[in-house]
């Protein structure tokens, strides 16, 4: 069975979305791209002003409610029907719950034949990248560049602190089937 999924967790400014880009590029068939950030960009405003949504914290902290946790989960569920319906996805994730959000993910993709990949960035870097960016909240980098990763297995890491987005995206390639 050939990959069907690929999913890239790293913490915010890691360089994912730029992998992503590159691996639509180098990929011999089109990948579908959805990421966390498109999740939050499709919710409401108010999502983003009450307890149960999400809320991004001044020193960079992500607290998520349960009105936030039922649509996730609803849109990861989506995601695995796109791929079971023969879409191939790519997935740019962050795991704010290490472990247990790489649970959700597998308990939703089920018998997918998924490509775990880890995308990491030492946090005074991404931390930089954050700044040049100018449209994220300070901290979110430093504070999710390594919690992100607790506890999650992977098929293969790739670390952006001195390694091109598509340099990474050609040996991520490499390992899909």
């Amino acid at each position: 069975m050939k990959t069907q999924v690929i999913v890239l967790n790293g913490g915010s400014s890691s360089g994912k979305s730029g992998i992503v880009r590159c691996l639509q590029a180098v990929l011999p068939y089109p990948w579908l791209a959805f990421g966390t950030d498109t999740l939050v960009e499709a919710m409401p405003a108010s999502m983003q002003a009450s307890d149960g949504g999400i809320e991004f914290a001044p020193d960079g902290a992500v607290i998520v409610g349960p009105e936030f946790r039922t649509l996730e989960a609803a849109w990861i569920e989506g995601v695995a029907a796109m791929a079971r319906a023969g879409a191939r996805v790519i997935v740019d994730e962050v795991f704010l719950g290490g472990a247990d959000s790489q649970r959700r993910w597998r308990k939703a993709l089920g018998e997918l034949r998924v490509l775990w990949v880890g995308v990491r960035c030492d946090g005074t870097v991404a931390a930089g990248r954050e700044v040049a960016r100018g449209d994220r909240v300070t901290g979110m980098a430093a504070s999710q560049a390594d919690v992100v990763h607790q506890g999650v297995a992977y098929d293969l890491e790739v670390d952006t602190t001195h390694t091109e987005s598509m340099e990474c995206a050609r040996t991520i390639a490499a390992s899909v089937e």
